[in-house]
């Protein structure tokens, strides 16, 4: 009897420790137990540009450009960056996505998340030449040559973001959800529109839809369709995480100060992304895709644009971030812009209304590009564009914040 009485005394002990080891009620502050797993975020096409100190601003003694180019010290908190730019076939994995949504919309193919909204049901294929889809494509006297060609200008991506800046000022809810709506699809006449007197067309024909330019970077992309693929960017890894896996930071434009901190590649006062002082090597070749003389686009190897990944990058891994193409950053463009914002993730940003005046709507643009001199090449110098302009020699890449200390803690 007695033995029985252990038994049952030794189980019941037994089940005791068990559950207390399975419980969170431990009378001890142990945090919350039952939380996803974080073992970093390493972004496909991207590479890591680690926390640290640069000073940026004008590198050489051009004292036209302080005023603008301020020399300043300043910090950045580690992140990601494309490591090229944003090439012609990755920005059409966005078009062909807003196209095929679209379409799925027109023929009602919904089905419901885990909370009960309506979201699209990928895996109904789509049949472009049936004539449930005649409205997405130019009919009438708009078709021509007979061919069956979409309406691209109807490719329109909506999406919401969060002013942060306003909630922190104290704004009701309601006034922060912003709704957007941006038509996506590439300005191809830039490269007539930009060039007066000049045989452009078969860039315009060509450069955002032949093979031969996939890896060539997207240009013709204004400030606002750039935000927009960020945007979708997002969407598109986070519908993909599995259940309880935290989603990721947004990816967005790199701001300002991150731009050249990463142009810099590590080296502090250096006028170019290579470390050196002339945009030429030892033996005499160009290291960059520019205008290096009067009438002379050739020169470097490229007429227009060349692929994304041409050239040597930089010591963070970084390539073409002198020439070939401008970059849209975050920022606003002010001219003294250095002299207040902070020396900590230094900022300047402003959300333009279509209505503002057109001094609000300027963006900021680095890095130089193939039709530039050598000046608009240098890490420090800035320059601008409006945000809903589309230029053939504007482009740009992501940027997401490193979510801990180092990514040598992962």
């Amino acid at each position: 009897m007695k033995r029985i009485t252990y038994s049952i005394l030794g189980i019941f002990t037994l089940m005791m420790i068990m559950s207390s080891c399975s419980t969170q009620e431990t009378g001890h502050l142990t945090g919350v137990i039952e939380r996803p797993n974080w073992s970093g975020f390493n972004p496909y096409g991207m590479v890591y540009v680690p926390s640290g100190n640069a000073h940026i601003g004008q590198s050489d003694q051009d004292m036209f450009s302080t005023y603008t180019q301020r020399p300043k010290s300043i910090s950045v908190q580690g992140f990601f960056m494309d490591d090229t730019e944003i090439t012609n076939n990755e920005y059409r994995q966005f078009v062909y996505w807003v196209r095929d949504s679209i379409a799925h919309t027109i023929m009602g193919d919904f089905t419901e998340d885990e909370y009960g909204n309506e979201k699209i049901d990928w895996e109904y294929e789509i049949d472009y030449s049936s004539e449930d889809f005649d409205e997405m494509f130019y009919e009438g006297d708009l078709a021509f040559d007979g061919q069956r060609d979409f309406e691209v200008e109807e490719f329109i991506y909506k999406y919401q973001w969060l002013d942060w800046k306003a909630a922190a000022a104290g704004a009701k809810r309601n006034t922060l959800i912003q709704d957007e709506e941006e038509a996506i699809y590439p300005d191809t006449l830039c490269f007539i529109r930009d060039f007066s007197y000049s045989y452009n067309e078969p860039m315009t024909r060509n450069y955002f839809s032949h093979p031969a330019f996939d890896d060539y970077p997207v240009v013709g992309v204004n400030w606002k369709q750039a935000k927009a693929f960020c945007h979708w960017r997002t969407h598109l890894l986070n519908s993909l995480n599995l259940e309880n896996e935290p989603n990721t930071e947004n990816f967005r434009l790199p701001t300002e100060v991150e731009w050249e901190y990463a142009a810099r590649g590590g080296h502090d006062l250096t006028p170019y992304p290579w470390g050196g002082y002339y945009p030429r090597n030892a033996k005499g070749c160009l290291l960059a895709n520019f205008k290096p003389g009067r009438g002379n686009y050739p020169e470097d190897g490229g007429f227009y644009t060349v692929k994304a990944d041409a050239y040597f990058p930089n010591d963070y891994g970084l390539y073409c971030m002198a020439g070939n193409v401008s970059e849209w950053t975050e920022d606003a463009f002010y001219e003294n812009a250095y002299t207040y914002t902070h020396d900590m993730n230094s900022n300047y940003s402003y959300t333009a209304a279509d209505d503002d005046p057109d001094v609000y709507k300027r963006k900021v643009i680095r890095g130089g590009s193939w039709k530039d001199i050598a000046y608009y090449l240098h890490t420090g110098t800035r320059h601008w564009e409006f945000q809903d302009t589309t230029k053939s020699y504007i482009g740009f890449r992501c940027a997401v914040t490193f979510l801990g200390r180092s990514i040598d803690d992962f």
